[in-house]
């Protein structure tokens, strides 16, 4: 059985979760597509810190724990099936640690993200043209690290699955890309017979809330250079608050606002190389920390067509 420390703080989103912080060179939550037989692939980093926290509504900081920080290091891929039907799948190693206190980090591999990325339409509209994208995803952890050491676990190993709608508007080169995702979360299992949130519960079984995710983004795209300002808004439907100076708990009600900006570049030598970076700030939350983030990746398109195909352009993009 597990102690339980008081005091200890609370976790930032979990990483399986990250739907606003990801690299978005061709992700699931942009709109941008790979070509058919294109599989763009390529490593991630990502760091984010924070000291102050929202225990409930409550903004605080703890003493005990200092700053927090978590670092992610990753995989990423993105598989052009067809021109219109996209494959995803993204792999994090992350790494916990607190500046502060007795409490240790933890390390490991988190969870396995797939994902498929589907436009049914694309059409021209006033000068520009709309896309509709729906996505479908399922995440599960890959090793049995423990939920139940917030907020140094690395994640909360819940299988989790996913529908998003995705509407983009692209006139000129100015862009505007919103998506609404709900998300369905399974129950998880911990090492304790018993817990407490705001009743007493004989079982290991936590039952977990599900989600939700808004996330806005606009600014300027062309086949070299994409520049964009983002707004996301993660909302948990249920659970319950950090009760005062306690620690948090993988069921807990973990909202938050980020706004950030990301920039991918197409290296015109070699345009199947792009770079991509970018940060975001958590400017409200609930149960959350005020974490700042930066990430930095970098992405290769290889083309698995019959024949090779000749192009000033980024490779095999769309």
């Amino acid at each position: 059985m597990k102690k339980i420390i008081k005091n200890p703080g609370v976790i930032l989103i979990a990483l399986g979760i990250l739907l606003s912080q990801r690299s978005f060179s061709q992700t699931d939550i942009d709109a941008i597509m790979m070509e058919k037989n294109a599989f763009c692939v390529g490593p991630m980093y990502s760091y984010s810190s924070w000291k102050n926290y929202w225990e409930g509504t409550l903004k605080r900081e703890n003493l005990n724990l200092g700053k927090v920080t978590t670092q992610m290091f990753g995989i990423m891929g993105n598989y052009g099936l067809t021109r219109k039907i996209n494959l995803l799948f993204g792999v994090p190693y992350v790494t916990t640690k607190a500046s502060a206190g007795t409490l240790h980090g933890m390390k490991g591999v988190q969870d396995l993200s797939l994902f498929v990325k589907w436009r049914p339409l694309q059409k021209k509209l006033g000068g520009g043209q709309l896309s509709l994208f729906t996505i479908g995803g399922v995440s599960f952890p890959l090793t049995d690290y423990t939920p139940d050491f917030l907020p140094l676990s690395i994640g909360l190993r819940s299988k989790t699955a996913s529908a998003r709608l995705m509407v983009d508007y692209l006139h000129g080169n100015l862009f505007a890309t919103g998506s609404a995702t709900y998300v369905l979360r399974d129950n998880i299992t911990i090492d304790r017979s018993s817990y407490y949130t705001t009743e007493m519960h004989l079982t290991n079984e936590v039952e977990m809330p599900d989600a939700s995710n808004l996330n806005f983004r606009a600014g300027f795209r062309n086949h070299r250079l994409i520049a964009e300002a983002v707004i996301n808004q993660w909302t948990t439907h249920g659970g319950f608050d950090i009760t005062r100076n306690n620690m948090p708990f993988p069921s807990n009600r973990m909202n938050a606002t980020t706004v950030g900006i990301n920039i991918k570049y197409v290296i015109p030598a070699l345009p199947q190389l792009s770079l991509v970076g970018g940060g975001s700030a958590t400017v409200a939350g609930r149960n959350v920390g005020q974490a700042t983030t930066v990430y930095g990746s970098f992405f290769y398109v290889f083309d698995f067509s019959p024949k090779t195909k000749s192009s000033d352009q980024p490779a095999k993009t769309n």
